[in-house]
């Protein structure tokens, strides 16, 4: 059994129309098996060539936020580079596991500088979902896909051979 309720929490908005277009067709197919939520944040301004006092500061900003919008019971997974990486099924199995202790997930994407520290140490579950790097905003994508998968992985589907 997989999480009744998954919230995704996101710096910055999509601004590319097929990005928003991809987003929104899992969104759909993830409706029909779970309620889906959406906080998208504000990124935070930061001058052309940001020094990292001004990095810090911004990551620091949007952390507030960003704890204010995790469910109080809900299981938080910070997307970071320095994460675990999981294959689908074994991301699928986490997912069940959670569901055994709460309903409700919460996943989280940062800005294009990353999380702040505070936000990492909230999580349950820091995830790495590759080694190559992409833009936050195609990772949305990918990580809408990825949770896609693993409640089909859940049911028993042909969605992921």
């Amino acid at each position: 059994m997989m999480p009744q309720t998954v919230r995704f929490i996101t710096v910055g908005s999509l601004k590319e129309s097929y990005l928003r277009e991809a987003v929104a067709e899992y969104r759909k197919r993830l409706s029909g098996l779970c309620r889906v939520e959406e906080v998208e944040l504000k990124e935070a301004r930061l001058p052309e060539d940001p020094s990292p006092a001004e990095v810090q500061a911004a990551l620091a900003s949007e952390a507030k936020a960003i704890l204010a919008a995790i469910p109080a019971r809900s299981y938080p997974v910070a997307l970071c580079v320095e994460g675990v990486k999981l294959s689908s099924p074994a991301l699928t199995e986490k997912l069940q596991d959670v569901c055994r202790v709460t309903g409700s997930l919460c996943f989280i994407i940062g800005s294009s500088h990353g999380l702040d520290p505070s936000v990492k140490q909230t999580a349950r579950l820091c995830l790495s979902i590759s080694d190559l790097t992409f833009p936050h905003q195609l990772m949305r994508v990918i990580l809408y896909e990825a949770v896609y998968r693993c409640y089909q992985i859940d049911r028993g589907t042909r969605y992921h051979k």
